[in-house]
């Protein structure tokens, strides 16, 4: 009898899944479940739309408006609201359940909204989906005011697109009054701020958000500092959260995301789960955590998929890796990038130019890094942390000077 594979999440995650069950299993039912309407999307793709790089087109995953069916995988355009193990069904949205065999949760993440007064006003809306984009793009004229709340990772990609389709551009750092503070230490963030105010986008450091309220035609935000900032558009950007409150009584263990063991597995017989919304092994500590990036999401999809279709494979864990362009200032963190007790540090600072070089080392090994302005390090910091590669002497001579990373991998790789 086939099996029957249900896919639950449209993103990159869910399609490589389905595409992969189908490489592995020409006789079983697919059945990939999208939570939004129209094709299946990468999510990282639509602040390119937004500078008005790509069409919607370009953010779909699938150029080909006959890929799913030419696979013989059905796309449902409906939502989960429950899943019940014990009959292997998951119940929809829109009426009916859905009967599987092996069941891959790939539900993604969506904005974490603050509590705040004004929050549901026109004019202030997260920007996540392509939806969200089509209510923001009629706004988005040269010289309109837009604040960002918050200033993060995602904000600051979002930053780039507004200023490049002509936006006034200010940002709220909220409360702990730095930027990227997720992914980058302080001397980083601070490289990051002065570029975005040389560039001519304001960036409010002091207070966290309290309330929004209608001013004019516009927007008035007001800060706990007591400041006030005037915008025509507030974009939320505060965070997000794992897509897990349909899984209430299912009896699938959630931390942070959906644990996960090194099969991408459940502790529920049946069900995996992938992507951002997976808390899966992390190769650099050894701990399990949400790793919200696309290239984990893919894999993450691949190896879920040759689970359920029989072929038993270990995912060997993901490197915490973010790559970030900022108005053309690109910055990097890698793995345990604020260092670990015991651990070693090396740090080159150039202010003027914008280039920072900061390095972690652990039992003679380079565990986690973060840069700004220095892109010729990235490909060189990724293979000595993935490849854990002994440094032996070379640690305390990157100590003295860091900029011969490059000669110490190629050294440390050659057994010199």
């Amino acid at each position: 009898m086939a099996r029957r594979y249900v896919v639950v999440g449209g993103g990159p995650a869910g399609v490589i899944a389905a595409e992969t069950l189908r490489h592995q299993d020409s006789q079983g039912s697919i059945t990939l479940v999208c939570g939004e309407p129209g094709p299946p999307y990468a999510r990282m793709a639509i602040p390119y739309a937004m500078a008005g790089k790509i069409d919607e087109a370009g953010t779909w995953l699938r150029k080909e408006p006959d890929h799913y069916q030419a696979l013989d995988i059905t796309a449902l355009h409906d939502r989960v609201t429950g899943v019940d193990p014990a009959s292997r069904r998951v119940r929809l949205a829109g009426g009916g359940e859905l009967a599987y065999d092996a069941l891959l949760i790939a539900t993604g993440s969506s904005p974490a909204r603050p509590r705040i007064p004004g929050l549901e006003l026109p004019g202030v809306q997260s920007c996540w989906t392509l939806e969200d984009l089509r209510r923001m793009d009629p706004h988005l004229k040269p010289g309109c005011r837009v604040l960002l709340l918050g200033a993060g990772f995602v904000s600051c990609i979002i930053l780039q697109s507004l200023v490049q389709r002509g936006a006034r551009v200010t940002v709220s750092c909220g409360a702990s009054g730095r930027m990227v503070r997720s992914m980058m230490d302080e001397t980083a963030g601070g490289m990051i701020m002065r570029w975005c105010r040389a560039k001519g986008v304001e960036v409010l450091t002091a207070g966290r958000p309290t309330a929004i309220e209608q001013a004019g035609p516009g927007l008035r935000v007001t800060l706990d500092s007591g400041r006030t900032a005037e915008a025509d558009l507030v974009i939320v950007g505060t965070g997000v959260k794992t897509n897990t409150a349909f899984l209430d009584g299912s009896g699938i263990a959630v931390e942070d995301g959906i644990v996960v063991d090194q099969h991408l597995r459940t502790n529920v017989e049946g069900i995996w789960a992938a992507g951002d919304v997976a808390q899966g092994f992390n190769c650099c500590t050894g701990l399990k955590e949400v790793h919200a990036i696309q290239p984990t999401a893919v894999e993450h999809g691949r190896i879920a998929a040759l689970n359920m279709s029989g072929t038993p494979t270990a995912y060997p864990g993901s490197l915490a890796m973010n790559t970030l362009e900022t108005l053309g200032l690109i910055s990097c963190s890698f793995g345990q990038w604020s260092g670990r007790d015991g651990g070693q540090q090396a740090r080159m600072v150039d202010e003027d130019r914008f280039r920072y070089l900061r390095l972690e080392f652990f039992a003679d090994r380079l565990i986690g890094a973060n840069t700004v302005g220095m892109t010729s390090e990235i490909g060189i910091i990724h293979g000595l942390i993935q490849t854990e590669v002994r440094l032996g002497a070379w640690i305390e001579r990157l100590k003295r000077d860091p900029s011969r990373l490059a000669e110490a991998y190629v050294a440390c790789e050659h057994g010199a």
